[in-house]
Protein backbone atom coordinates (compact mmCIF):
# COMPACT_ATOMS: atom_id res chain seq x y z
CA UNK A 1 0.00 0.00 0.00
CA UNK A 2 3.17 2.34 0.89
CA UNK A 3 4.55 1.77 -2.96
CA UNK A 4 1.20 2.48 -4.51
CA UNK A 5 1.07 5.98 -2.40
CA UNK A 6 4.02 7.32 -3.59
CA UNK A 7 3.25 6.47 -7.13
CA UNK A 8 -0.22 8.11 -6.70
CA UNK A 9 1.50 11.50 -5.44
CA UNK A 10 4.08 11.31 -7.92
CA UNK A 11 1.65 10.83 -10.67
CA UNK A 12 -0.39 13.95 -9.11
CA UNK A 13 3.03 16.18 -8.65
CA UNK A 14 3.83 15.84 -11.86
CA UNK A 15 0.01 16.57 -13.32
CA UNK A 16 0.37 20.26 -11.22
CA UNK A 17 4.06 20.35 -13.34
CA UNK A 18 2.36 19.66 -16.61
CA UNK A 19 -0.66 21.71 -15.65
CA UNK A 20 2.23 24.44 -14.75
CA UNK A 21 4.27 24.18 -18.30
CA UNK A 22 0.93 24.54 -20.06
CA UNK A 23 0.07 27.88 -18.38
CA UNK A 24 3.60 29.31 -18.75
CA UNK A 25 3.31 28.39 -22.43
CA UNK A 26 0.56 29.69 -23.10
CA UNK A 27 1.31 32.95 -21.27
CA UNK A 28 4.47 32.48 -23.57
CA UNK A 29 2.22 32.38 -26.93
CA UNK A 30 -0.32 35.54 -25.38
CA UNK A 31 2.59 38.19 -24.61
CA UNK A 32 4.43 37.24 -28.38
CA UNK A 33 0.82 38.56 -29.66
CA UNK A 34 0.88 41.35 -26.95
CA UNK A 35 -2.12 39.72 -25.17
CA UNK A 36 -0.74 40.86 -22.08
CA UNK A 37 -4.22 40.67 -20.47
CA UNK A 38 -4.36 36.87 -21.72
CA UNK A 39 -0.90 36.31 -20.45
CA UNK A 40 -1.59 37.33 -17.31
CA UNK A 41 -4.74 35.46 -16.92
CA UNK A 42 -2.46 32.28 -17.84
CA UNK A 43 -0.03 32.97 -15.34
CA UNK A 44 -2.13 33.87 -12.93
CA UNK A 45 -3.56 30.64 -13.39
CA UNK A 46 0.27 28.35 -12.78
CA UNK A 47 0.87 30.95 -9.55
CA UNK A 48 -1.14 28.36 -7.39
CA UNK A 49 1.26 25.71 -7.02
CA UNK A 50 4.55 27.45 -8.21
CA UNK A 51 6.18 27.00 -4.25
CA UNK A 52 6.04 23.38 -5.15
CA UNK A 53 8.15 23.64 -8.59
CA UNK A 54 12.22 23.34 -8.98
CA UNK A 55 14.39 25.95 -9.49
CA UNK A 56 14.40 25.63 -13.32
CA UNK A 57 10.41 26.09 -13.73
CA UNK A 58 10.18 28.81 -11.25
CA UNK A 59 12.57 30.81 -13.25
CA UNK A 60 10.80 30.28 -16.17
CA UNK A 61 7.58 31.20 -13.85
CA UNK A 62 8.49 34.54 -12.93
CA UNK A 63 10.68 35.90 -16.04
CA UNK A 64 6.98 35.37 -17.80
CA UNK A 65 5.31 36.94 -15.30
CA UNK A 66 7.29 39.93 -15.30
CA UNK A 67 6.76 40.11 -19.10
CA UNK A 68 3.53 39.77 -18.51
CA UNK A 69 2.97 42.58 -15.99
CA UNK A 70 5.44 44.91 -17.60
CA UNK A 71 3.80 44.66 -21.13
CA UNK A 72 5.84 46.58 -23.08
CA UNK A 73 6.09 49.48 -20.67
CA UNK A 74 2.37 49.82 -20.74
CA UNK A 75 1.60 48.57 -17.57
CA UNK A 76 0.08 50.52 -15.24
CA UNK A 77 1.84 51.29 -11.41
CA UNK A 78 0.75 48.60 -9.68
CA UNK A 79 1.49 46.07 -12.67
CA UNK A 80 4.73 47.76 -13.43
CA UNK A 81 5.12 46.86 -9.03
CA UNK A 82 4.55 43.32 -9.94
CA UNK A 83 7.04 42.94 -12.63
CA UNK A 84 9.68 44.71 -10.79
CA UNK A 85 9.19 41.98 -7.75
CA UNK A 86 8.94 39.16 -10.63
CA UNK A 87 11.78 39.86 -12.16
CA UNK A 88 13.76 40.74 -9.19
CA UNK A 89 12.75 37.08 -8.24
CA UNK A 90 14.19 35.86 -11.15
CA UNK A 91 17.84 36.94 -10.08
CA UNK A 92 17.15 35.71 -7.01
CA UNK A 93 16.05 32.00 -7.95
CA UNK A 94 18.76 31.55 -10.65
CA UNK A 95 21.93 33.60 -9.45
CA UNK A 96 23.27 36.13 -11.59
CA UNK A 97 24.46 33.92 -14.69
CA UNK A 98 21.12 31.81 -15.25
CA UNK A 99 19.15 30.90 -18.29
CA UNK A 100 17.07 34.39 -18.31
CA UNK A 101 19.56 36.79 -16.58
CA UNK A 102 20.33 38.47 -19.85
CA UNK A 103 17.31 39.03 -20.99
CA UNK A 104 16.20 40.31 -17.65
CA UNK A 105 18.68 42.29 -17.30
CA UNK A 106 18.22 43.82 -20.75
CA UNK A 107 14.50 43.99 -19.75
CA UNK A 108 15.07 45.72 -16.61
CA UNK A 109 17.47 48.03 -18.10
CA UNK A 110 14.61 49.45 -20.32
CA UNK A 111 12.30 49.51 -17.61
CA UNK A 112 14.75 51.55 -15.42
CA UNK A 113 15.28 54.33 -18.35
CA UNK A 114 11.61 54.49 -18.90
CA UNK A 115 11.09 54.95 -15.17
CA UNK A 116 13.68 57.62 -15.05
CA UNK A 117 12.65 59.62 -18.49
CA UNK A 118 9.17 59.44 -17.30
CA UNK A 119 9.80 60.63 -13.72
CA UNK A 120 11.62 63.73 -15.04
CA UNK A 121 9.25 64.48 -17.41
CA UNK A 122 6.70 64.88 -14.55
CA UNK A 123 9.40 66.98 -12.35
CA UNK A 124 9.57 69.48 -15.04
CA UNK A 125 5.78 69.47 -15.51
CA UNK A 126 5.56 69.62 -11.75
CA UNK A 127 3.04 66.63 -11.69
CA UNK A 128 5.08 65.70 -8.08
CA UNK A 129 3.17 62.77 -7.38
CA UNK A 130 4.21 60.54 -10.48
CA UNK A 131 7.53 62.00 -10.11
CA UNK A 132 7.85 60.30 -7.13
CA UNK A 133 6.54 57.14 -7.76
CA UNK A 134 8.83 56.85 -10.95
CA UNK A 135 12.04 57.61 -9.08
CA UNK A 136 10.53 54.92 -6.51
CA UNK A 137 10.21 52.25 -9.33
CA UNK A 138 13.56 53.26 -10.79
CA UNK A 139 15.21 52.32 -7.13
CA UNK A 140 13.40 49.19 -7.02
CA UNK A 141 14.46 48.25 -10.05
CA UNK A 142 18.31 49.61 -9.23
CA UNK A 143 18.76 49.08 -5.37
CA UNK A 144 22.80 50.06 -5.39
CA UNK A 145 21.44 53.35 -7.01
CA UNK A 146 20.44 54.86 -3.50
CA UNK A 147 20.11 58.69 -5.20
CA UNK A 148 16.77 57.57 -7.07
CA UNK A 149 15.17 56.99 -3.60
CA UNK A 150 16.60 60.30 -2.27
CA UNK A 151 14.77 61.91 -5.61
CA UNK A 152 11.61 59.73 -4.68
CA UNK A 153 11.41 61.42 -1.32
CA UNK A 154 12.42 64.73 -2.31
CA UNK A 155 9.39 64.84 -5.03
CA UNK A 156 6.86 63.83 -2.58
CA UNK A 157 8.33 66.59 0.03
CA UNK A 158 7.48 68.59 -3.32
CA UNK A 159 3.91 66.93 -3.69
CA UNK A 160 3.02 67.32 -0.05
CA UNK A 161 3.04 63.78 0.35
CA UNK A 162 4.52 63.41 3.70
CA UNK A 163 3.60 59.95 4.37
CA UNK A 164 5.61 58.87 1.49
CA UNK A 165 7.99 61.74 1.87
CA UNK A 166 8.79 60.42 5.29
CA UNK A 167 8.42 56.66 4.09
CA UNK A 168 11.39 57.05 1.70
CA UNK A 169 13.59 59.04 4.07
CA UNK A 170 13.53 57.09 7.18
CA UNK A 171 14.47 54.28 4.41
CA UNK A 172 17.59 56.44 3.86
CA UNK A 173 18.15 57.28 7.30
CA UNK A 174 18.13 53.35 8.27
CA UNK A 175 20.54 52.69 5.64
CA UNK A 176 22.93 55.39 6.64
CA UNK A 177 22.89 57.11 3.03
CA UNK A 178 25.22 60.12 2.83
CA UNK A 179 24.51 60.82 -0.97
CA UNK A 180 28.15 62.48 -1.51
CA UNK A 181 29.06 62.63 -4.91
CA UNK A 182 31.75 63.28 -6.85
CA UNK A 183 31.58 67.17 -8.89
CA UNK A 184 32.98 68.02 -11.73
CA UNK A 185 33.60 71.53 -12.24
CA UNK A 186 34.87 74.13 -14.63
CA UNK A 187 34.99 77.82 -15.71
CA UNK A 188 33.15 79.37 -18.15
CA UNK A 189 35.63 81.33 -20.45
CA UNK A 190 32.82 83.51 -21.79
CA UNK A 191 30.79 84.08 -19.08
CA UNK A 192 33.77 83.22 -16.14
CA UNK A 193 31.21 81.78 -13.79
CA UNK A 194 31.65 77.86 -12.90
CA UNK A 195 29.74 75.23 -14.34
CA UNK A 196 28.89 71.57 -13.42
CA UNK A 197 29.50 68.47 -15.71
CA UNK A 198 28.22 65.03 -15.29
CA UNK A 199 31.13 63.43 -15.49
CA UNK A 200 34.92 63.54 -15.73
CA UNK A 201 35.23 63.17 -19.32
CA UNK A 202 32.98 65.75 -20.43
CA UNK A 203 34.55 68.17 -18.40
CA UNK A 204 37.80 67.30 -20.08
CA UNK A 205 35.97 67.77 -23.42
CA UNK A 206 35.21 70.85 -22.63
CA UNK A 207 38.54 71.96 -21.12
CA UNK A 208 40.64 70.75 -24.22
CA UNK A 209 37.75 72.68 -26.34
CA UNK A 210 39.14 75.95 -24.95
CA UNK A 211 35.45 76.88 -23.32
CA UNK A 212 36.33 76.28 -20.24
CA UNK A 213 39.54 76.42 -17.40
CA UNK A 214 40.02 75.89 -14.22
CA UNK A 215 38.77 72.38 -14.02
CA UNK A 216 38.56 70.74 -10.62
CA UNK A 217 36.86 67.80 -8.61
CA UNK A 218 35.65 68.26 -5.41
CA UNK A 219 32.87 66.17 -2.99
CA UNK A 220 29.52 67.20 -2.72
CA UNK A 221 28.18 68.15 1.26
CA UNK A 222 26.69 64.84 2.70
CA UNK A 223 23.08 64.95 3.15
CA UNK A 224 22.31 63.45 5.90
CA UNK A 225 21.76 66.37 7.84
CA UNK A 226 18.99 67.19 5.19
CA UNK A 227 17.47 63.79 5.33
CA UNK A 228 17.30 64.45 9.06
CA UNK A 229 16.15 67.53 9.28
CA UNK A 230 13.09 66.59 6.94
CA UNK A 231 12.19 63.70 8.64
CA UNK A 232 12.06 66.25 11.81
CA UNK A 233 9.95 68.60 9.81
CA UNK A 234 7.45 66.18 8.03
CA UNK A 235 6.74 64.84 11.73
CA UNK A 236 6.38 68.49 12.86
CA UNK A 237 3.84 69.29 10.19
CA UNK A 238 1.85 66.03 11.07
CA UNK A 239 1.63 66.98 14.66
CA UNK A 240 3.72 64.76 15.87
CA UNK A 241 6.15 67.37 17.94
CA UNK A 242 7.80 64.88 20.31
CA UNK A 243 9.02 62.98 17.51
CA UNK A 244 9.97 65.69 14.98
CA UNK A 245 12.39 67.14 18.27
CA UNK A 246 13.67 63.34 18.72
CA UNK A 247 14.74 62.92 15.38
CA UNK A 248 16.37 66.90 15.54
CA UNK A 249 17.96 65.73 18.68
CA UNK A 250 18.96 62.64 17.11
CA UNK A 251 20.90 64.34 13.43
CA UNK A 252 22.59 66.49 15.73
CA UNK A 253 24.19 63.78 17.65
CA UNK A 254 25.15 62.39 14.94
CA UNK A 255 26.44 65.79 13.24
CA UNK A 256 27.55 67.26 16.57
CA UNK A 257 29.30 70.08 14.23
CA UNK A 258 26.79 71.01 12.00
CA UNK A 259 25.65 74.78 12.77
CA UNK A 260 22.71 74.13 10.16
CA UNK A 261 21.23 71.60 12.16
CA UNK A 262 21.02 73.67 15.17
CA UNK A 263 19.37 76.02 12.86
CA UNK A 264 16.84 74.01 11.68
CA UNK A 265 15.91 72.85 15.54
CA UNK A 266 15.70 76.39 16.42
CA UNK A 267 13.29 77.10 13.48
CA UNK A 268 10.80 73.71 14.75
CA UNK A 269 10.79 75.51 18.08
CA UNK A 270 9.99 78.94 16.92
CA UNK A 271 7.11 77.04 15.16
CA UNK A 272 5.71 75.18 18.32
CA UNK A 273 6.08 78.66 19.82
CA UNK A 274 9.00 78.10 21.98
CA UNK A 275 10.75 81.81 21.77
CA UNK A 276 13.34 81.08 24.63
CA UNK A 277 14.38 77.40 23.28
CA UNK A 278 14.95 79.42 19.37
CA UNK A 279 16.89 82.17 21.24
CA UNK A 280 19.07 79.61 23.14
CA UNK A 281 19.53 76.85 19.78
CA UNK A 282 20.42 80.24 17.51
CA UNK A 283 22.98 81.68 20.39
CA UNK A 284 24.54 78.25 20.51
CA UNK A 285 25.01 78.24 16.56
CA UNK A 286 26.52 81.54 16.26
CA UNK A 287 29.43 80.30 18.84
CA UNK A 288 29.99 77.87 16.54
CA UNK A 289 29.01 80.45 13.69
CA UNK A 290 29.98 83.37 14.27
CA UNK A 291 29.99 85.14 11.57
CA UNK A 292 26.44 84.08 9.93
CA UNK A 293 24.67 87.36 9.52
CA UNK A 294 21.16 84.85 9.48
CA UNK A 295 21.74 83.91 12.75
CA UNK A 296 22.17 87.84 14.14
CA UNK A 297 19.29 89.00 12.07
CA UNK A 298 17.18 86.30 14.14
CA UNK A 299 18.23 86.97 17.27
CA UNK A 300 17.40 90.25 16.64
CA UNK A 301 13.94 89.34 15.90
CA UNK A 302 13.03 87.52 19.53
CA UNK A 303 15.05 90.68 21.04
CA UNK A 304 12.90 92.57 19.28
CA UNK A 305 9.52 90.80 20.02
CA UNK A 306 11.09 90.85 23.75
CA UNK A 307 11.25 94.79 24.16
CA UNK A 308 14.82 94.38 24.25
CA UNK A 309 15.56 96.73 21.74
CA UNK A 310 19.23 97.88 22.42
CA UNK A 311 20.29 94.38 22.21
CA UNK A 312 18.33 93.69 19.39
CA UNK A 313 19.73 96.97 17.84
CA UNK A 314 23.27 95.39 18.41
CA UNK A 315 22.42 92.17 16.65
CA UNK A 316 21.15 94.27 13.86
CA UNK A 317 24.53 96.64 13.44
CA UNK A 318 26.33 93.41 13.67
CA UNK A 319 24.38 91.67 10.47
CA UNK A 320 24.80 94.80 8.53
CA UNK A 321 28.74 94.80 9.08
CA UNK A 322 28.85 91.40 8.03
CA UNK A 323 26.31 91.71 4.81
CA UNK A 324 25.82 95.76 3.60
CA UNK A 325 23.23 94.97 1.36
CA UNK A 326 20.94 92.53 4.17
CA UNK A 327 18.03 94.56 3.03
CA UNK A 328 15.41 92.53 5.86
CA UNK A 329 17.88 93.74 8.57
CA UNK A 330 17.62 97.91 7.50
CA UNK A 331 14.15 97.64 7.20
CA UNK A 332 13.62 95.70 10.22
CA UNK A 333 16.25 98.35 12.16
CA UNK A 334 13.24 101.03 10.62
CA UNK A 335 11.05 99.41 12.24
CA UNK A 336 12.85 99.04 15.25
CA UNK A 337 13.00 102.55 15.56
CA UNK A 338 9.45 103.89 14.64
CA UNK A 339 7.99 101.02 16.96
CA UNK A 340 9.25 103.56 20.22
CA UNK A 341 7.40 105.93 18.17
CA UNK A 342 3.71 104.97 20.30
CA UNK A 343 4.98 105.56 23.66
CA UNK A 344 6.02 108.80 22.84
CA UNK A 345 2.19 109.82 21.02
CA UNK A 346 0.66 108.19 24.12
CA UNK A 347 2.56 110.68 26.33
CA UNK A 348 2.27 113.62 24.48
CA UNK A 349 -1.34 113.32 24.09
CA UNK A 350 -1.93 112.47 28.62
CA UNK A 351 -0.49 116.07 28.93
CA UNK A 352 -2.48 118.83 29.86
CA UNK A 353 -1.97 122.70 29.12
CA UNK A 354 -0.14 124.14 31.67
CA UNK A 355 3.54 125.88 31.07
CA UNK A 356 5.18 122.62 32.41
CA UNK A 357 2.98 119.92 29.92
CA UNK A 358 3.56 122.32 26.89
CA UNK A 359 7.72 122.26 27.92
CA UNK A 360 7.23 118.20 28.27
CA UNK A 361 5.21 118.34 24.79
CA UNK A 362 8.08 120.17 23.30
CA UNK A 363 10.84 117.54 24.28
CA UNK A 364 8.54 114.57 23.18
CA UNK A 365 7.96 116.29 20.04
CA UNK A 366 11.91 116.31 19.45
CA UNK A 367 12.45 113.09 20.50
CA UNK A 368 9.69 112.01 18.02
CA UNK A 369 11.81 113.64 15.22
CA UNK A 370 14.70 112.25 16.57
CA UNK A 371 12.86 109.04 16.00
CA UNK A 372 12.21 109.67 12.32
CA UNK A 373 15.64 110.98 12.04
CA UNK A 374 17.55 107.82 13.05
CA UNK A 375 14.79 105.86 10.91
CA UNK A 376 15.06 107.94 7.46
CA UNK A 377 18.77 106.24 6.60
CA UNK A 378 17.68 103.02 7.21
CA UNK A 379 14.48 102.95 5.25
CA UNK A 380 16.32 104.72 2.05
CA UNK A 381 18.95 101.89 1.93
CA UNK A 382 16.03 99.11 2.46
CA UNK A 383 14.31 101.11 -1.02
CA UNK A 384 17.47 101.44 -2.85
CA UNK A 385 18.23 97.20 -2.08
CA UNK A 386 14.07 96.96 -2.74
CA UNK A 387 13.13 99.65 -4.74
CA UNK A 388 9.36 98.12 -4.98
CA UNK A 389 8.95 98.07 -1.62
CA UNK A 390 5.81 100.04 -1.65
CA UNK A 391 5.46 99.92 2.33
CA UNK A 392 9.17 101.35 2.95
CA UNK A 393 8.45 104.36 0.01
CA UNK A 394 4.71 104.81 1.79
CA UNK A 395 6.68 105.35 5.80
CA UNK A 396 9.27 107.63 3.95
CA UNK A 397 6.66 109.80 2.46
CA UNK A 398 5.12 109.81 5.51
CA UNK A 399 8.35 111.10 7.66
CA UNK A 400 9.29 113.64 5.11
CA UNK A 401 6.00 115.30 5.63
CA UNK A 402 5.52 115.19 9.25
CA UNK A 403 9.48 116.87 9.50
CA UNK A 404 8.63 119.33 6.61
CA UNK A 405 10.98 118.24 3.92
CA UNK A 406 8.48 119.09 1.02
CA UNK A 407 10.68 118.61 -1.93
CA UNK A 408 11.38 114.72 -0.61
CA UNK A 409 7.74 114.18 0.49
CA UNK A 410 6.83 115.14 -3.42
CA UNK A 411 9.30 112.99 -4.80
CA UNK A 412 8.46 109.62 -2.22
CA UNK A 413 4.77 110.46 -2.93
CA UNK A 414 5.34 110.37 -6.44
CA UNK A 415 7.32 107.16 -5.83
CA UNK A 416 4.43 105.54 -3.69
CA UNK A 417 1.95 106.17 -6.92
CA UNK A 418 4.55 104.55 -9.36
CA UNK A 419 4.27 101.73 -7.03
CA UNK A 420 0.84 101.47 -6.50
CA UNK A 421 0.08 102.15 -10.53
CA UNK A 422 2.20 99.22 -11.21
CA UNK A 423 1.04 96.71 -8.68
CA UNK A 424 -3.02 97.20 -9.95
Amino acid sequence: MKKQTIIALALLVGSFSFAQKSEIKDAEKAIKKSNFAEAKTAINAAESAIGSADDKMKAQFYYVKGQAYYANGTGSSADMDTAIESLNMVEQVEGANGKYSKDVSEIKQGMLNSFLTNANAALEKKNYAASSSGFEKAYQMSKKDTLYLYYAAATAVNGEDYDTALKHYEELKNMGYEGIETEYIATNKESNEEEAFPSKSLMDISVKSGTHIKPTTKKSESKQAEIVRNVALIYMNQGNDAKAIEAMKDARIANPDDASLIISEANMQLKMGNREEFKSLIQEALVKDPNNPELLFNLGIVAAEAGETEQAKGYYEKAIQLKPDYVDVYNNMAVLILGQEQTIIEQMNSLGSSAADNKKYDELKAQRSKLYEDAIPYLETTLKLRPTDLQAAKTLANIYSAIGETEKYKNMKAKVEELEGAQK
